[in-house]
C-alpha cells in the first residue's frame, strides 16, 4: 500500500487517499466471484484486475482533467473519489460486512516450538519479498520503469524530453492498483471479513509508512512499512494492558516527534520551492 502512495506522490505529488478503496473494489469482486462458484486462486486473479481496472479509470476520469490544477484541489478530489466508491459500495452490497471465505493454506499456523507463525505472514512476506524484486527491475531495466523515475525528478522536463507523460502516469497508477489487490487478499483473509470502509485504516497506515520513510521513492516506503510495524509489535508488547488499545495513538505520536527533526522522513530530500 505504502509503494503505490509513493509512486503516485512521487509523480503528481498527489497524495491519493482513494488509494484505500481499491482494496475493497478487489475484495468484493473476489467475494462475488467465489460465490459464483469460481475456486479461490481465479476469484483473486479476478480481484486483483478489478483493482487495477478501477485504479486505471480513477486516474483517467478523475486525475487527469486535473492535471496542473493546485494541489489541494488534487487532494480534495482524492476525499472525493474515496466518498463516492464507499456510498457505491454501500448502495450495491449494503453497510453490513460479509464473512471473507479464505481457504485453509490462510488459516494455517505452523509451530517451531515455543513460536507460532502463521501460514497467511509466511505467503505475505514471501509474496512481498518477491514483488519487491520484480518491481525493482521493473523501474531500473525497462522503459518505462526509467521514463517512471525521470518524471518524477521532473514531470514538464520529462514531456520536453519526449516522454509520454500520460502513459508514465498510467503505469504508476495501474503498479499500484494491482498492488493493492493483493494488498486486498491478504487483508481480507486476516480481517476474515470485508466491507465497503475496509480501505480506510489501510490507507492509514500506508500513509504514516510513507510520511516515515520520506514520500516519493520506492525503498523509503518499503523502509517506513517495516519500522511501521516494527513499532506497532514494540508498543503491543511495552505498554501497559489497559493502554494497548490507543497503540495507534503513540505510533501518531511518535510520527510527529519525527517528524519535529526529520520533515521529509528518514530518506526523504527537501525540494527546493520551484518559482
Amino acid at each position: 500500500m505504502a509503494i503505490g502512495l509513493s509512486m503516485v506522490f512521487g509523480i503528481l505529488r498527489l497524495i491519493n487517499f482513494a488509494h484505500g478503496d481499491l482494496i475493497m473494489v478487489g475484495s468484493y469482486t473476489m467475494l462475488l466471484l467465489m460465490a459464483n462458484g469460481m475456486p479461490f486462486p481465479l476469484a483473486c486473479a479476478g480481484g486483483i484486475a478489478a483493482s487495477t481496472i478501477a485504479g486505471l479509470l480513477m486516474e483517467r476520469f478523475a486525475y487527469r482533467p486535473l492535471r496542473g490544477a493546485p494541489d489541494v484541489t488534487m487532494l480534495l478530489t482524492s476525499f472525493a473519489v474515496t466518498i463516492f466508491l464507499e456510498n457505491l459500495a454501500i448502495i450495491l452490497f449494503k453497510a453490513t460486512s460479509r464473512a471473507f471465505p479464505a481457504p485453509a493454506i490462510l488459516n494455517t499456523v505452523f509451530s517451531f516450538g515455543n513460536l507460532q507463525i502463521a501460514s497467511l505472514n509466511i505467503i505475505s512476506i514471501g509474496t512481498t519479498a518477491i514483488l519487491l524484486v520484480l518491481l525493482t527491475l521493473f523501474v531500473t531495466k525497462t522503459d518505462i520503469g526509467i521514463s517512471m523515475r525521470a518524471a518524477s525528478q521532473d514531470l514538464i522536463a520529462a514531456r520536453l524530453m519526449g516522454i509520454h507523460v500520460n502513459r508514465v502516469i498510467a503505469a504508476a497508477f495501474a503498479i499500484g492498483s494491482f498492488l493493492a489487490g493483493i494488498v486486498g487478499i491478504f487483508w481480507s483473509a486476516k480481517v476474515g471479513k470485508i466491507d465497503p470502509l475496509m480501505g480506510f485504516g489501510p490507507v492509514l497506515k500506508a500513509f504514516v509508512a510513507s510520511v516515515i520513510g520520506g514520500l516519493g521513492s520506492i525503498p523509503s516506503a518499503v523502509i517506513g512499512g517495516y519500522i511501521l510495524g516494527s513499532l506497532e509489535i514494540l508498543l503491543q508488547g511495552l505498554l501497559p494492558s489497559h493502554l494497548v488499545p490507543f497503540r495507534d495513538a503513540f505510533v501518531f505520536l511518535i510520527l510527529i516527534c519525527l517528524l519535529l527533526f526529520k520533515p521529509n522522513g528518514l530518506l526523504g530530500k527537501t525540494e527546493k520551492e520551484k518559482i
